[in-house]
């Protein structure tokens, strides 16, 4: 019965995430375009470089939220509200302490915004009233919001879908409407972005008090609590050091192609991973499902189900993995000179790169089972990302502008994720030799290039008209499904895993009738 509450609440939250998500990205599309036509590049990639400058603020929370939902699980199961209060009191301690070094750390970085936005064609003011605008907004979620970890370690994150989200979607209509038809639209954009701020948290904790009327945390007990629970600091810190590479990842490109480039560029690099960020949360939304309950899986100990479900789970996200990368190669131009105009495409040579970066996001299945495992000893590994991929892109950027940057992003993640992970699962976890898995992969990557070939010499014997996003559509439809199918038959042909994950499906799906 636990079980079936568990995926009925499972099932739930993907519906409402996934509703929300579709109406947000459309929104957000419609809402860069408005920006771009009425403010221009300048205004919308300063406003990309800001919140990035807060981004790197906001390491100070890395771990915590995540260390505190783990510690929830046990006491919600076992309804007990003492411990949730001390566990949430606690969090409320911390969080008050990350919120002043965020205030400290903004107060010392403003003093060399004049230094850091001496090339922005735009008032100062614009970029301080962008910061502190985005500075207030993530305050909030330090000081009142940070209660709302106790509805998602609850499996009730429709609740906050529906609180945040909801009142996302209502911001963005307001603010495209105050940028196309009120004088000094920017300004009213960062008017809104303060009220809906404002109304997202009292519209939450509303929620949260409806939910849980005994929920009261006592957030200057938080010191003394956190020695009852040691074990959220010890988890904090192991967790902050496993999540500082993705950090990183996501917040330093943008910094680093402005200190090169121009804040035209930024927006420009904006507009692509806009596109790469919808595909990737909606593909990892939907692909941790596949690896929930790998946990349990290895604690079975059944080591040749294992590596069976681990190269059922690696074939499939390789395959959506090359199949999304085939059609933004093939489809990324053509929708950025629909959308915002050929001005903004980026640098061919620096499109292939952002391409593999996002295979190899999409296509990562090591971390689950190293997790599964319980491999976290290896803190170098993401310091030594971090470092590399900070310190290429400086260095390649200097050499190869954008191109240079983002092969630094590449060469860090080939070094880390493709070569260190695997090797480090199989040592540890498998206890096995890595030539299996590269002779795995080889063979997948040889199939997905001759797909790739195949359907490249298809699409060139039509010919394709695209003057309209219908147009598109159908392109997009017919690219997608021929490379999806040609790469699935070889793989299939080539690979047990294709064959048992397909024959895994069906069994299911006759099971369930």
């Amino acid at each position: 019965m636990v079980s079936e509450s568990r995926t009925a609440k499972s099932i739930h939250n993907i519906k409402i995430a996934l509703l929300f998500y579709f109406f947000n990205l459309i929104l957000q599309f419609f809402s860069r375009k408005i920006f771009l036509d009425y403010l221009g590049s300048e205004v919308l990639g300063l406003n990309t470089t800001a919140q990035n400058l807060l981004g790197f603020l906001n390491i100070a929370e890395l771990g915590i939220g995540n260390a505190i939902a783990y510690n929830l699980y046990k006491p919600l199961y076992d309804k007990n509200h003492k411990d949730i209060n001390e566990i949430v009191s606690i969090q409320g301690w911390l969080y008050r302490r990350v919120a002043y070094i965020v205030i400290i750390g903004s107060c010392l970085l403003m003093c060399f915004f004049p230094l850091i936005f001496a090339k922005a064609q735009l008032p100062l003011w614009y970029a301080y009233g962008s910061f502190l605008t985005l500075l207030a907004s993530s305050l909030l979620s330090y000081f009142i919001n940070y209660q709302q970890i106790v509805l998602s370690a609850d499996q009730k994150d429709y609740k906050i879908t529906a609180n945040v989200q909801g009142v996302k979607i209502l911001k963005l209509l307001l603010q495209i409407l105050a940028i196309r038809f009120l004088e000094n639209g920017y300004v009213w954009w960062m008017i809104l972005e303060i009220i809906m701020a404002c109304i997202t948290s009292y519209t939450l904790n509303k929620s949260i008090q409806k939910e849980y009327p005994w929920l009261h945390p006592q957030i200057s007990k938080g010191k003394y609590l956190q020695k009852l629970h040691p074990r959220i600091i010890s988890d904090t810190k192991k967790i902050f050091f496993h999540k500082i590479a993705g950090f990183v990842l996501g917040q330093t490109s943008p910094l680093i192609i402005y200190a090169y480039a121009s804040l035209t560029l930024v927006a420009i690099y904006g507009n692509y991973m806009l596109i790469i960020t919808g595909i990737t949360s909606l593909l990892t939304a939907l692909l941790n499902n596949l690896t929930a309950g790998v946990g349990n899986l290895i604690a079975t100990g059944d080591k040749n189900r294992i590596k069976n479900v681990f190269w059922e789970i690696t074939v499939s996200r390789i395959w959506i993995a090359a199949t999304i990368c085939f059609a933004l190669y093939t489809l990324g131009d053509k929708f950025i000179n629909l959308w915002v105009g050929a001005q903004y495409t980026l640098p061919h040579t620096s499109f292939i790169v952002l391409i593999g970066i996002t295979f190899i996001s999409l296509s990562r299945t090591n971390d689950a089972f190293i997790a599964g495992y319980g491999l976290f000893q290896d803190i170098w590994a993401p310091i030594a990302e971090s470092v590399l991929n900070l310190g290429l892109s400086i260095l390649l950027g200097y050499y190869f502008d954008l191109t240079g940057i983002l092969c630094g992003v590449l060469c860090s993640l080939l070094l880390i994720v493709y070569i260190w992970k695997p090797y480090f699962l199989y040592k540890k976890g498998f206890k096995e030799s890595i030539i299996d898995y590269i002779s795995h992969y080889i063979k997948y990557l040889s199939v997905l290039l001759i797909s790739l070939f195949i359907s490249n010499i298809i699409i060139a014997q039509g010919s394709f008209a695209i003057d309209s996003y219908a147009q598109w559509f159908i392109y997009a439809i017919f690219v997608t499904l021929l490379y999806a199918t040609i790469s699935f038959i070889l793989l299939f042909l080539t690979d047990k895993a294709p064959r048992r994950l397909l024959n895994r499906f069906y069994n299911f799906n006759n099971s369930s009738k």
